[in-house]
């Protein structure tokens, strides 16, 4: 039993067409209740491409439902993924959502990787696509020195933007320096990509702030380029001062600014090409200079442009087509103009399709014993591949299903039983794209029973359609039956309408119709009935309708508009003026029945409508209110003008005729010229198409006509008030036929099978047949060979199939227009190729030179060009890293593909890892797929230096001694031969002492280090080494203990020592003493430096200070503002004794290459440390800088940047 039903055929009235839709809607909804059991069905997940914001947590959607409820699983990379393992991923319960949590800790980029879901329960497993989950980017520009442009006027100019790669691609638009949008004209605009275009310059182009942002909408930051400097020097201005301090060779270019045709600045060239898929948006751009300023037209060769989604953008220098399709391929031609000449690009646009469905496969339920099918079609271009999967695993290594049967696009089942249940899922992919699409099969034995809820009550309008519903499940499917009255006999169909989903359909509902229905569902198993109620209502009626009224200003009007309806609805009354609501104005006041508008002005003139809506239906009646006033002397009326009449056809040749005509009054605006148009009533009936203009003085036009066209005239006149209406069409008049003047266009010769040659080619329209019994002379032969010309004639299509050709050769072909008259002029010869055929033969002789760790380069030997058997795309090489015992039974091996296109015979692999052992075999591709493998070979990668210890830590610190504990490096990439720790103290000035150097055995992870200072800070620098070298290493500080007084230990047997750090130095009166002491010397030398300070004699610290300055401690140089020698923690280096960094770890500017000062030039602008503006626009709080001289109340140009994107 299928529930995708389709409801039965019927011819029903026109207005009932929307109640089908409605009905098929409700067929395709049907699904089996949540209480029975069924296999999982995929409800939401998230996009394929999934990009994510670096500063949120991850979560990845995954809902489905299923009885019993189904588990989820994830794989990750082609892998499982073992949440379970990772404590910052959860599951969410009762669902199969990824929560990750990166806020704590963690890093976007690590769950960066091609993720999928799996529901699985008793009755099969369904899979989501594969989600391929990205962080977005947004990073820096790169930093640059852009040395300011001089140029004379009328020189063209492109000014660079080349924004960062961002992810998703960042949007791109040029301000000025007070973030106000540069203007754009025809003469200046901005490319599609970024950058800005002068066709010439002029002097007011001048300005130093030319400067480009790039705006990431994921990440909510918007980046900058430096600021441009451009000068535009008139001729004027270049004097002899001038011209003696500046070369040519320094401007932006040497023409002259003198008028001169156009050429393109972008594309290069005549010619190009695009290529765009299927459903995008075609994008076409030509940008052009000269002086003066080129206009930009596009026409498309041998055809026309899309009239409804063709768009013309940046002053027509960009076309843009939306929802491209196949037939949107051809050559776009633009052409740049001035009055010096003009030039033409020709793009040729290819479009391909990533898979897209025709026939998407279905749910089934399937009662034991019935057959069904499911099938799943799609198209694309190149044409997709269809594969079958059954419960996630590819259907050919699946388990043996008796009761299916596997024929290309479709699975047809017979006698299914129980265990037939399963999900089966169709993938369509070509180079393009993938679709996925999960469809069950549902063996079930269920008696019906109806969805429909008990007792529900439908009110219709009389005279109007009525729909009772019986949505209704079973297995096999029931039959539905409804009755009327608790008695009445099953209703016919030739006064109701019944519908496969169980709908009741009354047509035309009247009083009598009102009852109560009874909808019964059969099946083998059972019965179930449902009743519901109908009750019909009198229709709204308006009895009294307002009426057209003409008012004098300053009077009063009223409208009137009784409404008449079932007493048991309660209508609302609304007054509309022009379809929308009234005024705002204590004028206009609504009564019962009436509204009325007192002291009219001219502004009140328009249409008034009374709508009365009930619950069920609504009515409406319009009345028009003319606002007049009284005048002197009427004004004259001026109108565009009245048709022409009286049309005439004189001079009937076959190729030419005379048309003449009367003009109609003018109204008062003289006609500046005639427009004629002709229909061809015998090709393309109804539609007029414009033939010739003429200028207002004419009555008559010479036509020139095409053979076999049955030709009408109509002609409008033009004065400047407007077009009039057409004329009456002029009397018909048939051309003679004649041969074609033309041949079709685009023909192509491409195999879709190895043995066969598919022509194609683009008809010819009615228009240009020329004549009856259009037709196709299609010949061919092979390019290399003797043979003769084969040739047939065919109707009017556009394909022919040559079948039993040999595999890829080449053909010459031609394809020529025929009639009953005679042959089109000889057409061109084209060359193709029959169907291509896998590569027979692998690449040989592959060898591979291990370069060094992580680098290998492969060789071999190219295939024959006959064995080939199609176009050579290039060489694809297959390598993977031999597993380890505990992971050889994992289920995917790990390959990794690299292609290397057109004929080489040799590439690099790269980002092996050391010491590894690899295999590796080449196979040629070409256009039909891949041909057999090489022989695989095997190389192993040498010896690497190791990663940093996992982790390093200080454990049992005592007064003197310190124990480190480690875990080895994560990726030892070789035989760890050694650890090396250094170590150095550091006292409370951050002077740091001597540095010690020891050297570990490699099978130790704890160190003890004794007799160490007390109470002083250490830093330890630690790695490992192989047989290649030093690892990185990791670092990290830690402090001996000091006892409880703080007073260092003794010496063993010290007794008093010991007792004396009990007593509180503090209470002593000998350091009462000492206090006192210093305390009278500071005062004292205070007093002696402020009697020499009033002499005017000089406090010789400073002289003291530089004749003993010590030279390993440097203080800041007065040069440059810069501190000595520094290296933070993140350095993972030793540091230099005497090395010196600000108590508030501040740098300053001249110290930084990175500044944001040099990001900005200047620029009055606040930034992140990353480069991104910050403010309104990120759209997070973030706390302000508490240092330095920024004010709480500094401007944000975020504002401004908002008003423009």
């Amino acid at each position: 039993m299928q529930l995708e039903i389709m409801p039965r055929k019927k011819r029903l009235p026109a207005g009932r067409a929307p109640l089908l839709l409605l009905l098929c809607q409700l067929v395709r909804a049907l699904d089996v209740p949540l209480d029975l059991v069924q296999p999982p069905t995929i409800t939401q997940q998230s996009p394929k491409d999934y990009i994510i914001d670096p500063r949120e947590n991850i979560v990845i959607q995954c809902e489905a439902k299923g009885k019993p409820p189904p588990s989820f699983s994830w794989t990750r990379n082609g892998t499982h993924f073992d949440i379970e393992k990772d404590p910052l991923v959860t599951m969410k319960p009762g669902s199969g959502t990824l929560m990750i949590n990166i806020m704590s800790e963690g890093k976007a980029e690590t769950y960066e990787g091609v993720y999928q879901c799996t529901a699985r329960n008793e009755r099969g497993a369904a899979i989501s696509n594969n989600i391929v989950v990205r962080p977005s980017r947004s990073p820096l520009w790169t930093k640059e020195k852009l040395e300011p442009i001089t140029l004379r006027n009328g020189q063209s100019l492109i000014l660079p933007c080349r924004p960062p790669l961002g992810l998703p691609p960042p949007i791109i638009f040029w301000m000025d320096n007070s973030f106000q949008r540069l203007p754009q004209s025809e003469r200046v605009s901005q490319g599609l990509n970024g950058d800005l275009y002068f066709s010439n310059v002029l002097p007011e182009d001048t300005r130093e702030d030319y400067i480009c942002y790039a705006r990431f909408n994921h990440t909510q930051t918007i980046q900058q380029k430096q600021p441009i400097s451009v000068k535009v020097i008139s001729v004027d201005e270049l004097n002899d001062t001038i011209a003696a301090n500046l070369n040519d060779s320094e401007f932006y270019s040497a023409k002259s600014n003198r008028e001169r045709p156009p050429t393109f600045l972008t594309p290069e060239g005549n010619a190009s090409h695009k290529e765009e898929l299927r459903g995008n948006v075609l994008s076409l751009e030509c940008i052009a200079e000269g002086l003066p300023t080129p206009i930009i037209y596009w026409i498309k060769e041998d055809g026309t442009l899309p009239i409804n989604r063709t768009f013309y953008k940046n002053f027509k220098k960009t076309l843009q087509i939306i929802q491209v399709s196949e037939a949107d391929s051809g050559n776009y031609q633009c052409i740049a103009k001035n009055p010096l000449g003009a030039i033409y690009h020709t793009i040729s646009v290819t479009v391909k399709a990533a898979p897209y469905w025709i026939m998407a496969p279905q749910n089934l339920v399937l009662s034991p014993g019935e057959d069904g099918r499911l099938i799943c079609r799609a198209n694309g271009n190149p044409k997709p591949r269809i594969s079958w999967l059954s419960n996630g695993v590819p259907i050919e290594i699946a388990p043996d299903d008796p009761s299916r049967n596997i024929d290309g696009d479709t699975i047809i089942f017979s006698n299914v039983q129980e265990r037939s249940s399963a999900v089966y899922q169709c993938n369509a992919s070509n180079e393009y794209g993938y679709l996925l699409a999960n469809a069950f099969v549902n063996v079930l034995a269920e008696p019906p029973r109806i969805l429909t809820s008990a007792n529900t009550l439908y009110q219709v309008i009389a005279d109007r359609p009525a729909l009772l519903d019986c949505a209704f499940f079973g297995s096999p499917l029931p039959t539905v039956e409804w009755f009327k009255g608790a008695k009445g006999s099953a209703l016919r169909e030739d006064i109701y309408v019944l519908h496969e989903n169980g709908t009741l359909e009354i047509p035309v509902a009247q009083k009598d119709s009102t009852g109560t229905y009874t909808c019964v569902a059969r099946n083998k198993l059972g019965m179930a009935k449902n009743e519901v109620h109908l009750e019909i209502k009198d229709a709204t009626r308006i009895i009294k309708q307002p009426e057209y009224a003409v008012v004098q200003r300053g009077g009063t009007v009223s409208f009137e508009c009784k409404v008449k309806h079932d007493h048991t609805l309660i209508p609302t009354i609304t007054w509309l003026k022009d379809n929308g609501e009234l005024p705002n104005d204590g004028r206009f006041t609504v009564d019962k029945d009436h509204l009325v508008v007192a002291d009219v002005w001219d502004d009140d003139g328009g249409t008034y409508t009374c709508v009365a809506n009930t619950t069920l239906d609504n009515v409406s009646a319009s009345a028009v209110l003319s606002v007049v006033a009284p005048t002197p002397t009427p004004a004259p009326t001026y109108d565009v003008p009245n048709p022409p009449f009286d049309l005439e056809l004189t001079d009937q040749l076959d190729k030419s005729v005379q048309l003449s005509w009367t003009p109609g009054n003018d109204n008062n605006s003289p006609i500046t010229k005639f427009i004629i148009e002709y229909e061809d009533a015998m090709h393309e009936a109804g539609l007029w198409h414009h033939q010739t203009e003429v200028s207002g003085m004419q009555t008559t036009a010479h036509l020139k006509l095409s053979p076999y066209v049955n030709y009408s005239f109509r002609v409008m006149a033009v004065n400047s008030l407007g077009r009039s209406l057409p004329s009456e069409a002029s009397e018909q008049y048939l051309t003679k036929a004649a041969e074609p003047d033309t041949n079709p266009t685009a023909v192509e010769g491409l195999g879709s099978e190895p043995d066969n040659l598919v022509i194609t080619w683009k008809p010819l329209n009615g228009f240009e047949s020329n004549g009856p019994g259009l037709q196709y002379k299609v010949s061919w032969r092979q390019k290399d060979g003797d043979d003769e010309w084969t040739s047939v004639v065919v109707a009017n299509v556009s394909k022919y199939i040559v079948s039993g050709t040999p595999t890829f050769v080449p053909y010459l072909i031609k394809v020529q227009a025929l009639n009953d008259v005679g042959f089109a002029p000889e057409p061109a010869v084209v060359m193709g190729h029959s169907g291509e055929d896998l590569p027979m033969v692998a690449p040989g002789n592959v060898r591979v030179n291990v370069v060094n760790s992580t680098l290998a380069e492969v060789h071999w030997d190219p295939v024959p060009l006959k064995s080939i058997r199609g176009h050579l795309q290039g060489y694809r090489i297959y390598y993977w890293k031999a597993q380890s015992s505990s992971k050889r039974n994992r289920r995917h091996l790990e390959k990794k593909i690299l292609t290397f296109q057109g004929s080489k015979t040799h590439g690099m692999l790269p980002g092996l890892e050391p010491f590894s052992h690899y295999t590796l075999n080449v196979r040629v591709v070409n256009g039909k797929g891949e041909g057999p493998a090489s022989p695989d070979r095997v190389f192993n990668t040498p010896e690497g230096v190791p990663s940093a210890p996992s982790s390093l830590k200080i454990v049992n610190p005592t007064p003197d001694s310190l124990t480190l504990e480690w875990d080895p490096p994560s990726r030892p990439n070789g035989i760890l031969t050694e650890y090396t720790l250094k170590y150095q103290p550091i006292n409370s000035t951050h002077e740091l002492g001597p540095l010690v150097d020891l050297k570990i055995p490699a099978n130790k992870t704890r160190w003890t280090l004794k007799n160490l200072n007390f109470s002083t800070r250490y830093k330890f620098y630690f790695y490992a080494q192989t047989a290649a070298g030093s690892g990185s290493q990791i670092t990290e500080e830690a402090v001996t203990n000091v006892d409880e007084a703080g007073i260092p230990p003794p010496d063993v047997g010290a007794g008093k020592a010991m007792a004396s750090r009990q007593v509180d130095i503090a209470t002593q009166g000998w350091f009462i003493g000492l206090m006192c002491a210093v305390a009278l010397l500071i005062l004292i030398l205070l007093i002696v430096c402020f009697i020499r300070r009033n002499k005017g004699g000089k406090y010789p610290v400073k002289e003291k200070e530089d004749a003993h300055a010590d030279p390993e401690i440097q203080p800041m140089k007065e040069d440059d503002g810069t501190f000595g020698e520094y290296s933070d923690a993140e350095d993972h280096k030793p540091l230099k004794k005497g090395s010196r960094t600000p108590s508030d770890r501040t740098v300053k500017k001249e110290d930084s290459d990175d500044s944001l000062v040099d990001y900005g030039e200047g620029v009055n602008g606040q930034f992140n440390e990353d480069g991104s503006f910050i403010g309104q626009y990120s759209g997070k709080k973030e706390k302000e800088p508490a240092e330095g001289n920024e004010s709480s109340e500094a401007p944000s140009p975020v504002n401004a940047m908002n008003s423009f994107v």
